[in-house]
């Protein structure tokens, strides 16, 4: 499994509800509030065979009250 993150900017007043529905759709592994330039910050895990950039696509900028994301690719874990 190849794990990275995305950090999220929502919409005004939309954080909570995009949290949520990335929460109920189960396709996260840790969902944080965090402050300054973003609003949340998500962990993925996707199999090694998985575009990570067609997962984001397909399975995490759908959601309402995303306005911008930021993916973070990770190669290693100490």
């Amino acid at each position: 499994m190849t794990p990275f993150f995305v950090m999220i900017k929502c919409k005004l007043g939309a954080a909570y509800n995009v949290a949520g529905a990335i929460a109920d759709a189960e396709i996260a592994s840790e969902i944080y509030s965090i402050a300054g330039d973003y609003d949340l910050m998500v962990k993925f895990y996707v199999d090694t065979e998985t575009d990570i950039g067609h997962f984001v696509n397909e399975k995490v900028h759908p959601f309402e009250g995303i306005e911008t994301t930021y993916t973070i690719i990770t190669f290693k874990a100490f």
